[in-house]
């Protein structure tokens, strides 16, 4: 019996051992890598509304209906080009009575003329009074005073009447026409005839909140405000498709004052825009990079989102991993994230397969040369 029970006992050592290797290999490698702070390039994007160069509003300076229409929406014109015609007879009137009025008074001034002409002689030979050569003259006075308001009413109706022709005051692109002909339009009216862009140069405008403001001052070199500006790189737009646009663009002027009705300070990024492809109106993203001396990088591969948050697997000293949450912004080629909080230096994170992962898992690291990863990206 005593033999019995110790067979018995080896057989269950036996199984218990057969059941242990089968654990021990499932203990799956993953690539790991030590992280340590690194040269890298972090962007900010902030959304921006886009205007052109030059943005004029052509608005009537008469009143009137709207005869003709010269151009269409989203044309390209030149400057002095016809754009519209507005139709008042009643400028066109006192064209017409301020020039019959410069003949009659040109007519005056011809007879007092004569009528000193023909006195002065007789005044020489003291025929008659010299105060009558003189009330000849003031009458010539008058009657020249006469013809130069005649002429000058001319030129205000001349000047009238040319507010019925609107032309383009500069080479640009035309907006919406909300009139059509036949609509009656003012120099007071609501909406503007159409605006006109010049598209040549566009200017991005967005806002740093008060956060944002203080931690470019600290990070910039630079006395001013201004100063600070000139450090900086050139900045990305990003369309509103998701594109990059091909022209880089610098940040030139800043308003230097925080609103107090939005918090935040005004910043232009000025942009190039030979072909047009930028319109007056539109919105966009402002990418300003900048460069960090010693920043913690991780490919984006290495993490996930749950919940609108990013996670990363950590390798504890037990080689057991655990999710950490963690706050992110990207680098400049799109393939790592810069990690702001939740990771510090000489943490192990796994770099691959971590949809595979769970909390509390045993794995195998296989370390990657961290010069290896980024050789190429960074």
């Amino acid at each position: 019996m005593r033999v019995n029970a110790i067979i018995i006992a080896i057989l269950l050592s036996s199984c218990g051992n057969k059941k242990a290797a089968p654990q021990a290999d499932a203990v799956k490698d993953y690539a790991v890598i030590t992280l340590q702070p690194r040269k890298a390039t972090i962007h900010y994007d902030f959304p921006a509304t886009i205007q052109g160069q030059q943005v004029i509003e052509i608005r009537p300076k008469i009143d009137g209906y709207v005869q003709a229409i010269y151009v269409n929406e989203g044309a390209i014109v030149k400057k002095g080009q016809l754009l519209f015609k507005i139709s008042n007879p009643q400028y066109e009137q006192e064209v017409v009575t301020a020039r019959a009025s410069i003949k009659s008074a040109v007519a005056d001034v011809k007879a007092a003329e004569m009528d000193v002409n023909k006195v002065r002689p007789l005044v020489e030979k003291d025929i008659v009074s010299k105060y009558q050569l003189e009330s000849a003259q003031y009458t010539l006075e008058a009657k020249q005073a006469a013809l130069a308001q005649a002429q000058a009413t001319l030129a205000n109706a001349q000047t009238n009447l040319g507010y019925t022709v609107l032309r383009s005051p500069a080479d640009g692109v035309i907006g919406t026409i909300p009139y059509k002909i036949g609509a009656l339009v003012s120099s007071t009216s609501t909406d503007p005839l159409t605006n006109l862009s010049n598209a040549g140069n566009v200017y991005a405008y967005y806002s740093l909140n008060e956060k944002q403001l203080l931690d470019f001052s600290e990070h910039v070199p630079g006395n001013t405000l201004q100063e600070k500006l000139t450090h900086l790189p050139d900045v990305t737009l990003i369309l509103a498709n998701g594109t990059n646009y091909p022209e880089k663009g610098r940040i030139e002027t800043a308003s230097g004052l925080i609103s107090t009705e939005t918090g935040t300070a005004s910043f232009k990024a000025s942009f190039p825009n030979p072909l047009g492809i930028i319109q007056s109106g539109a919105s966009a993203t402002v990418r300003v990079p900048r460069t960090e001396d010693s920043a913690l990088v991780i490919p984006q591969g290495a993490t996930f989102e749950l919940q609108d948050k990013r996670f990363a697997y950590v390798v504890g000293k037990d080689n057991y991993v655990t999710s950490t949450p963690i706050t992110t912004t990207a680098n400049d080629n799109g393939q790592f994230f810069i990690v702001k909080e939740g990771l510090k230096a000489g943490d192990r994170i796994v770099l691959e397969g971590v949809s595979t992962l769970r909390d509390s898992l045993l794995i195998k690291p296989r370390e990657v040369r961290a010069d290896s990863l980024y050789r190429k990206e960074l």
